[in-house]
């Protein structure tokens, strides 16, 4: 069975990495975008990053501009804005599509190992977030609406496990 650790993307500036270097650590894997009325989630992402990161926790950004058009900026225009607007120091990765037959294959995989509403694989909106274990399996999946903060919990269940 595959792992989120089997996929590689390419960063915010260009490189590509594969996701092996999260290994052992709990993830909240979240597709964002700029201009849209859940943007300040990075606020509550940002919040989650820094009060879990010493503990093994990291968020990964994830741009992406199918939903409304909601993310037309490039990867330069999207960092600065993330870092400038809210202050955005968790990862974030190149722009990618979600779904349809251009969709990155960690969204292929995340989607399929937790899908949606009445088993709808399809992401909805930006900010469908997915958490993931130390082990690199998906646990649970997010809505769009679900504030960042709400997810705490889960996050530090996975973190004492």
């Amino acid at each position: 069975m595959s792992t989120v650790y089997d996929f590689s993307a390419t960063t915010i500036d260009g490189r590509q990495q594969t996701l092996s270097v999260y290994q052992g650590k709990v993830l909240l894997i979240v597709n964002t975008a700029s201009q849209c009325g859940f943007t300040p989630q990075h606020a509550g992402l940002q919040m989650l990053h820094e009060r879990y990161a010493d503990r093994g926790f990291a968020v990964l950004g994830f741009p992406c501009n199918q939903f409304g058009g909601q993310e037309p900026g490039d990867e330069a225009q999207i960092a600065q804005f993330c870092q400038t607007r809210y202050r955005v120091s968790f990862p974030l990765f190149a722009k990618v599509d979600v779904n349809g037959e251009t969709a990155h294959p960690l969204f292929v995989y995340l989607k399929a190992a937790a899908p949606g509403l009445l088993g709808s694989e399809a992401i909805k909106w930006n900010f469908t977030k997915f958490l993931v274990d130390r082990s690199g399996r998906v646990v649970k999946r997010y809505a769009p609406q679900t504030d960042p903060l709400s997810i705490a919990p889960d996050i530090e269940a996975l973190l004492a496990s």
